[in-house]
């Protein structure tokens, strides 16, 4: 009997490694399949214009295909790019900060078994999710009414809250026991501590998630910049990028069509160098907040 269970021992050791060298090789190639496109990305926008247009794509860099153009005209008024930069990260920063405030009170409120209308108004905040007022009325609410145009607020409001968002938190927060809610509350501490001093700090993982889903939609935002911004100096990165995109391509086409001599413009190339200098920061704050991605997700995803 000792013997058989030392071999199966020796097996159960023997078939975890199987399984765990194919899990490894399957996760190595999974992540080589997602960073090839952002390498091809980087080095298109290193490549010159006739390379790609020829060639296409390389993995390669050689001397022949090197090229700065995309950037030189992206980075040819670098005030420009400084100021979208920073209404940008103005735009992230307060706005993350003010949306994961709001989503995480409501989703204690509604986690909370001693509130008598967290039903209802579960099911209010779930019923915005299948219907919405449409484009027009939205537009003339908030250029009418609430006064958006050319405002920063108009790029910071109409994302302080995500329905999905809340529903993360009001689950993530329902894991947490409630008894230390009650053992606070006959110490005599009222809402506002028992949010600030025990949910806040034990929610650690589900800020960090939806910090990084928040940050994410802020930096990559670049329709509400289209429908209330005019004044080109509240421009954000994002719209700003776009708009010397649709000039460059906008030109070729109408040197094209009349047969007029323009300097061929570096289109493809703009954009690869787009991408990079749009989406270069938000990546490198990815890092930080890995290890609290997976366990708030898996956390805040327990049922409803």
């Amino acid at each position: 009997m000792k013997v058989k269970k030392h071999s199966s021992k020796i097996k159960t050791s023997y078939d975890m490694k199987i399984f765990n060298g194919i899990g490894y090789t399957l996760t190595a190639l999974f992540a080589v399949v997602c960073v090839i496109p952002f390498y091809l990305v980087l080095v298109g926008s290193f490549t010159n214009e006739k390379q790609i247009l020829t060639k296409g794509f390389s993995f390669f860099l050689n001397k022949e295909s090197f090229s700065l153009e995309g950037y030189k005209i992206i980075l040819e008024s670098p005030n420009s790019i400084f100021d979208a930069y920073k209404v940008t990260i103005f735009v992230t920063l307060v706005g993350t900060v003010l949306a994961i405030l709001i989503v995480t009170m409501t989703g204690y409120v509604l986690s909370r078994p001693d509130f008598p209308w967290r039903n209802g108004f579960s099911f209010f905040y779930f019923f915005t999710t299948l219907f919405s007022g449409g484009l027009v009325p939205t537009y003339l609410l908030c250029t009418k009414v609430l006064h958006f145009n050319n405002q920063l607020y108009a790029l910071i409001v109409p994302g302080l809250f995500s329905v999905w968002n809340m529903i993360i938190s009001k689950n993530f927060m329902k894991a947490i026991p409630y008894e230390l809610v009650e053992s606070a509350k006959m110490d005599g501490a009222g809402d506002s501590l028992v949010y600030f001093k025990i949910m806040l700090p034990l929610s650690k993982p589900l800020i960090a998630t939806l910090s990084l889903f928040t940050a994410l939609g802020y930096w990559n935002d670049w329709y509400n910049c289209m429908l209330y911004m005019s004044d080109h100096e509240k421009w954000n990165l994002q719209y700003m990028l776009q708009n010397i995109l649709n000039s460059a391509e906008s030109m070729t086409r109408i040197a094209n069509q009349t047969g007029m001599v323009v300097a061929t413009l570096p289109t493809e190339s703009m954009k690869m160098a787009m991408t990079v200098v749009a989406t270069g920061p938000i990546i490198l704050l990815y890092p930080f907040l890995q290890k609290y991605f997976v366990k708030g997700m898996t956390i805040g995803s327990v049922k409803g």
